[in-house]
């Protein structure tokens, strides 16, 4: 059994990640699954958690919530999963399971809160939940994925909150064949919003405020590139989506957006936790226009989109790196110098 595990923690604000051993619960619970990691991702979310950027991080604290890994060993109620079988586990490791928001498939909103994969209060241990960037990770089976076939298991990592977050609110909206989707910003999520949309059946545009990316965004699946800081090209755009998805992950002017929605639009922001510049509500009020979030998904629907992905062929852009380069990944992070998302080979990782 997993008693003392080896990972990669912060320690204070200068978000500067180091080796550091912990432990994972070895007493089983009847619905526990034990993983070894193969792989994990690097969310701007593990960036800002690691320099308390929100101001609700607990140090020492080991980021990481895109994690893909095998089964190393069953609680004796679980019947869903396999030793050796490939699995995920994303953003959350448990929530209350009774509230209305669980019963119906969104724990992300749970009554009684999430808790995270990291940075949680971690009900069997004390302390807080220690995340991804480590060699081991004990869930119960209930937030505990299958990875299909035909998913590379590196890719498969980003999906689970990349993914996951642009695939719930376009779900929401309905988007389909003919729907007009249009993604500002081309990183980490952005990119992934280009390539669900194109395969929902959506026309699918980037907003961008220069031309560098309208490449990549063509390569990706967009059909069509939107200069923002192009006055003229901006108001030739007006009502021309039915939904736009803001990935900014910093505070911004959303302003310039609003007349591109069409009546009945919907702006929906899934990168910037925080204030936003104050919005006109001309718009929305003549326009029956909507400013909505979106906070990942419930474990049905990271499911969903995992089947989604193998079905369609979508996959992130991905860049492995090995674990002790993780704090040049991290400045390269912040500074956007990464296309499109970083994912850690857990093979690096030495001990534990």
């Amino acid at each position: 059994m997993i008693v003392e595990t080896i990972g990669y923690a912060a320690r204070d604000t200068s978000g500067t990640l180091s080796a550091y051993k912990f432990e994972r619960r070895d007493d089983l619970q009847p619905d526990d699954v034990a993983i070894e990691i193969l792989f994990c991702g690097i969310c701007h979310s593990d960036l800002h958690f690691a320099r308390d950027d929100w101001g609700m991080t607990n140090y020492p604290i080991v980021p990481g919530h895109e994690i893909v890994g095998r089964v190393t060993a069953l609680g004796d109620k679980v019947e869903g999963h396999e030793v050796g079988d490939l699995v995920a586990v994303g953003c959350m490791v448990d929530s209350c399971q009774k509230c209305d928001q669980c019963k119906a498939d969104h724990e992300q909103f749970c009554r009684e809160g999430m808790t995270m994969t990291y940075g949680s209060e971690d009900k069997h241990l004390g302390g807080i939940t220690q995340g991804g960037f480590s060699k081991h990770i004990v869930v119960s089976e209930n937030f505990v994925l299958h990875v299909p076939e035909g998913l590379d298991p590196a890719a498969a990592a980003p999906i689970l909150c990349a993914g996951i977050t642009v695939y719930s609110p376009m779900k929401a909206a309905g988007v389909g064949k003919d729907s007009r989707v249009a993604v500002v910003g081309l990183g980490g999520l952005g990119h992934m919003a280009v390539k669900v949309a194109a395969a929902m059946g959506a026309e699918v545009t980037v907003l961008s405020r220069t031309p560098d990316k309208q490449k990549d965004a063509q390569d990706l699946g967009a059909q069509k590139f939107l200069i923002s800081s192009d006055e003229e090209a901006m108001e030739e755009a007006a009502s021309s989506f039915d939904v736009i998805i803001d990935t900014v992950p910093v505070q911004h002017d959303i302003n310039s957006y609003l007349p591109l929605l069409d009546i009945g639009g919907e702006l929906v922001i899934v990168g910037q936790i925080g204030m936003l510049d104050e919005p006109n509500t001309g718009p929305l009020l003549f326009g029956g226009k909507r400013i909505t979030g979106s906070l990942i998904g419930g474990i049905a629907e990271t499911q969903e989109v995992l089947d989604f992905c193998a079905e369609k062929g979508v996959a992130p852009e991905i860049e492995m790196i090995d674990i002790q380069n993780i704090n040049d990944a991290m400045e390269r992070l912040e500074n956007a110098d990464v296309r499109y998302r970083f994912v850690i080979d857990m093979a690096s990782l030495q001990g534990g």
